[in-house]
């Protein structure tokens, strides 16, 4: 369940589902059905977002009324995003025409659409509520001149949202109604590769949850009966990760007489220590027993914030007010301040923007510049200043895809702060930039003309014509058309990447679409679930750019698929960009771009968190070079008997639900359909034999259910056998009064003494407040039928009257099982065990009493594989973890939550997808090439931000790490994108060894292809005398039986070698054999 308080900031419109901001010129007046505070949240649609955002913000935010003003590139972004997490109503305001500007940033603008007198704001409306059935998206007839109108709808907005130049004084009167009517105010702008942003929101704002982690959670050590009471954590579990002034509840607290078990209590604490704190106020000294086990949690306080008014930070900015972004440029944000405002200034003088490239109007706004710096910030200059006013103000009319998708992530969070209360926001202005994209110098006006037709407008008046005609020939590989692959086929149709007539897009995923995807992955819609990402990402690239071409696939990147993505694939690409879920696929493709020395970009999103990483052949390290540490495993003592906390609980049960549902019913199907095969590998298999051959008995035999009544009682004595009957076995092994040798209790710290349950039909649990009993009932009834093919049945009034019905025998807990009390104990059972004769005996008694295969015809059970956005699995699993959880004493979690944990589901958002990919598609302009300007090491960037907090930092790369040789009598440093390449053809072994020895003036003693040694010098002398006269490729395939496919160029070779004058062994990169032209 959601901790997050109730709203206390405005809410519009409460009593009423028709949430229409009232207008006369109002285009589009559809009524939303769906924004009451009560309204149930589509989970299905919603499902990745509200593990980052919480049911009660959702909630909020589907009663939030948003005004987007402006609907160029920017504009379009923020609303997109918008949309996508689900405001209630979303109101367009831009009265423009489309003009070419516009093209290269606006997704839902064509060259059609080019000077057309339709509006922008209507032209996108339509394809903005394709985005969310449930947000109204209407577009209102303002004028910009005026603010009049603007102001009328600001007391029923929750945000409103600037996103192109108005005259300050509009900009001031408009901040002042939002201040004054509770409304959010931001303003944006992005002109070239420069970005603003200021927000407001107000002099009093409640934020309800200031980083959106999950609240602090500790296990209790122990609780000293003293004043003020001293609190201990478990050290095997971690910090307890709070501050002094923190608040704390307390549950299933066992000592202090009871008095921390009262449901709800809160208590602020003083930390002493990373594993230690007191309570505040609280004399435990009269207690008679201390505390020894319990839980405790953080409480997360609502926080008020104060914003200053745009009029005072314009006229008098703090530090504190800048929001930095970049650690190596410190001076930045006020140098881009000061070019905003100095632009502005001209636009306001001249009533248009500076052209591209016009050395006049360059010069005018420099001057402008100069007259306004009080701060004297341009002072002592040595023209690298000066460069970005120059820049700022040649660009000043373009918007580029990759700098609207950064700035509209960053700017739809804060709408969405502003809409729920959740996440701190930012206080005042932040900038933006990438000026390394730039050249040094301005580009000849002619190169950075723009044509007034074409959709690359913007990236000619930046990067000019002859960079375009580059982007365009691009052929890239993008791996993943899931959320991140999305915004960037997006942000590459936008750029023109693959438009060329010699440019080409590959793009592979082997997903199909779900209905969850829908609310980040915005290139999908509902007629497209079922289909797969690949081809719908495909499609709706293509309807943005009809010159885009790309080349789908459903396949994975792997070794088993490189006869598709092979050397001839590898050798006729630019770059490879991953849009992965998963580490494993992101290292292989990391050594792919190695072998081929390709440039990849690398983006990830966790929640509100990203991150960036530009990865540059013979420049920046490898994505594989730094990797974090491996998750830790539970340990199986404590998923079987000893578990402490709900994740053990959960993954016990999924545990149970894999072996019991899915590997029971393919066990028994290998019996019957590989009888003998399968019969052979079991006889191998010592320890486990006995165990799946007694489980296939009782699957195919024992209980095999004939009705759906059988199912209901297997799910009965299935429930006494794991919450009752095991329980009270273990406790018949280790009594509640237990001690250890060192006279130790064995019952605590985190072993927690369990408590059998007795079956309830109505039992409803204390924190989940859920049927747990009977919900396991009805899970496990429908799963078995399904394995077996007898149809299911939920109907609660059938399933209790069978239950009442069902005789459950009576248990007494046996001498002599053994159950171990830690991992060691668990090895030492797993490597004894019977005798073997004993063992295979028992195998083959049980094995005599499977029926024959010939008896059982096509007879075949139905293997369920566990799918955490299946309800009925996540019903079974949450009941099974929850029962286990009561077991034990175990706070108990509702199926969202329960969902998060057993599926390991990473929480996703619109907002930080489209920053990431903006950030990236960044680096991508710096991949090209930069007009007459060589990149260094410095000018590539990695990001990471926090959404939340907010904070973001973009930094340089890290340089390969180098290994040093010494070839020929030269010191010669390689990294892991060194190699040495040999393009000689499929020559045989003996020219092979001629070839290096007299290139490399090396001795080679050992050569090696993957685990198979081509040569050794202690090899078989005969062996390698036929070896010398044989082409190395049919060496390689006489070796490993396997034929290479007909795309594969190149053998990797690995060797050892010394070198024949100092006779010493000389470290080496791989061996790039080339044996095919």
């Amino acid at each position: 369940m959601s901790t997050e308080s109730p709203p206390r900031k405005r809410q519009r419109n409460d009593d009423n589902n028709e949430t229409i901001i009232q207008s006369e010129s109002t285009t589009t007046t559809t009524t939303t059905a769906t924004t009451t505070a009560t309204t149930a949240v589509d989970e299905k649609l919603y499902s990745r977002q509200l593990y980052v955002m919480g049911h009660e913000a959702q909630r909020r935010m589907m009663k939030s009324h948003v005004l987007v003003v402006g609907l160029s590139g920017l504009g379009c972004e923020i609303a997109k995003n918008c949309c996508l997490a689900g405001v209630s109503t979303m109101t367009l305001v831009d009265p423009s025409p489309t003009n070419s500007f516009d093209l290269g940033s606006n997704f839902y603008l064509s060259e059609a659409n080019n000077m057309d007198s339709t509006s922008r704001a209507e032209l996108c409306r339509e394809k903005l509520a394709e985005l969310n059935r449930y947000v109204d998206v209407r577009v209102k007839q303002v004028s910009l001149g005026d603010a009049t109108e603007i102001k009328k709808m600001i007391p029923n907005l929750s945000c409103l949202v600037i996103t192109v130049p108005l005259s300050r004084p509009s900009l001031v009167e408009l901040n002042e109604t939002c201040r004054a009517c509770k409304c959010v105010f931001i303003y944006t702008l992005t002109c070239s590769v420069f970005g603003e942003v200021f927000c407001d929101f107000g002099p009093k704002f409640t934020v309800f949850d200031t980083d959106g982690e999950n609240p602090a959670t500790s296990q209790i050590e122990s609780i000293v009966c003293s004043c003020p009471a001293a609190v201990k954590v478990l050290e095997d579990q971690g910090r307890h990760g709070m501050e002094t002034g923190d608040y704390v509840t307390f549950s299933r607290v066992k000592g202090v007489d009871g008095k921390l078990n009262t449901p709800g209590t809160e208590y602020q604490i003083t930390v002493t220590g990373p594993y230690t704190f007191e309570l505040d106020g609280v004399d435990f000294s009269m207690c008679e027993h201390p505390a020894t086990q319990g839980y405790i949690t953080q409480v997360k306080k609502p926080v008020e914030i104060s914003c200053r008014s745009y009029a005072d930070c314009m006229l008098d900015h703090k530090d504190e007010e800048f929001m930095l972004t970049d650690f190596a440029k410190m001076d930045r944000p006020k140098l881009l301040h000061l070019g905003f405002n100095a632009l502005h200034s001209f636009r306001e003088k001249n009533q248009r923007s500076p052209e591209p490239g016009n050395k006049e109007d360059i010069d005018k706004m420099l001057e402008i510049a100069k007259k306004m710096d009080k701060d004297g910030i341009l002072t002592d200059d040595n023209g690298s200043k000066t460069r970005i006013l120059k820049h700022l103000a040649s660009g000043s009319k373009s918007t580029l895809s990759p700098m609207c998708a950064a700035l509209g992530g960053i700017v739809g969070q804060e709408v969405l702060k502003a809409c729920t209360g959740k996440f701190t926001p930012i206080k005042g202005f932040l900038y933006l930039d990438a000026d390394e994209c730039l050249p040094d110098d301005i580009l000849p006006q002619d190169e950075v003309t723009p044509t007034g037709t074409s959709r690359y407008d913007s990236q000619i008046a930046v990067f000019g014509k002859e960079a375009q005609k580059k982007i365009e020939s691009l052929n890239y590989f993008l791996v993943g058309a899931g959320a991140i692959g999305c915004e960037m086929l997006k942000n590459w149709a936008l750029m023109g990447v693959g438009c060329g007539e010699n440019g080409k897009i590959h793009i592979t995923d082997m997903d199909r679409i779900e209905k969850s995807n829908l609310s980040r992955q915005f290139l999908f819609r509902d007629s497209d679930i079922g289909k797969f990402k690949s081809s719908a990402g495909k499609a709706a690239a293509v309807q943005m750019n009809k010159d885009m071409k790309i080349e789908e696939y459903q396949e994975k990147v792997c070794p088993e698929t490189e006869n598709i993505f092979g050397d001839d694939f590898y050798d006729n690409l630019d770059g490879v960009c991953t849009a992965l879920d998963n580490v494993d696929a992101r290292l292989y493709m990391d050594q792919r771009c190695l072998f081929y020395t390709l440039p990849m970009l690398e983006s990830g999103t966790l929640g509100t968190k990203g991150n960036t990483q530009i990865v540059v052949p013979h420049v920046t390290e490898n994505y594989g070079a730094t990797r974090d540490p491996p998750e830790k495993s539970i340990p199986v003592c404590t998923l079987k008997n000893f578990p402490s906390l709900i994740q053990h609980t959960l993954q016990w049960a999924r545990d149970y639900f894999e072996g019991t549902f899915k590997q029971s019913a393919e066990d028994v199907n290998s019996y019957l359909t590989k009888s003998d095969t399968f019969v052979e590998e079991l006889k191998s298999q010592q320890n486990t034999k006995v165990e799946t051959v007694s489980a296939i008995r009782k699957t195919l035999v024992d209980e095999r259910p004939m009705s759906f009544d059988d199912c209901i009682v297997w799910a009965r004595l299935k429930f006494e056998e794991l919450f009752n009957n095991q329980i009270k076995q273990l406790l018949y092994n280790f009594p509640e009064d237990q001690v250890t040798s060192t006279g130790a209790k064995f019952w605590s710290g985190s072993k927690r003494c369990p408590k059998p349950l007795l079956f309830k039909i109505g039992h409803v649990c204390q924190d989940a407040r859920m049927e747990n009993h009977f919900n396991f009932i009805v899970a496990a009834a429908n799963l078995r039928a399904k394995m077996y093919g007898i149809e299911g049945n939920t109907d609660k009034d059938y399933i209790k009257k069978v239950l009442t019905n069902v005789m459950v025998p009576d248990f007494s807990p046996k001498e002599g099982v053994k159950i171990a009390a830690n991992d060691e104990e668990a090895k030492a059972q797993a490597n004894g065990g019977a005798g073997v004769n004993n063992v295979d005996s028992e195998f083959d008694e049980i094995l005599s009493t499977l029926p024959k295969t010939s008896e059982m015809g096509d007879y075949k059970l139905s293997p369920i594989e566990f799918d955490k956005d299946i309800d009925e699995h996540m019903l079974f699993v949450t009941a099974c973890s929850n029962l286990r959880a009561i077991n034990y004493g175990i706070p108990t979690e509702d199926t969202h939550r329960s969902r998060a944990i057993a599926g390991k589901i990473i929480p996703a958002i619109a907002t930080t997808t489209a920053m990431v990919t903006g950030l990236i598609c960044l680096e991508l302009y710096k991949l090209v090439g930069t007009a007459k300007k060589q990149l260094k090491i410095d000018a590539y960037k990695n990001g990471f931000a926090n959404l939340a907090i907010p904070f973001m930092t973009l930094s340089e790369p890290t340089a390969p790490a180098t290994t040093k040789s010494m070839l020929k009598g030269k010191e010669w440093n390689w990294t892991a994108w060194d190699c040495l390449l040999m393009d000689t053809g499929d020559v045989t072994l003996k020219e092979f060894f001629q070839y290096f020895e007299t290139k490399y003036n090396l001795e080679i003693s050992m050569l090696s292809h993957g685990v198979s040694i081509l040569y050794s010098f202690f090899a078989n002398k005969k062996k390698v005398a036929e070896r010398m006269k044989m082409p190395m490729s049919k060496i390689i395939k006489s070796i490993t039986k396997k034929d290479f496919p007909t795309n594969k160029l190149f053998l990797t070779l690995e060797v050892i070698a010394n070198d024949k004058e100092t006779d010493e062994e000389v470290e080496l990169p791989f061996i790039k054999f080339r044996f095919r032209p």
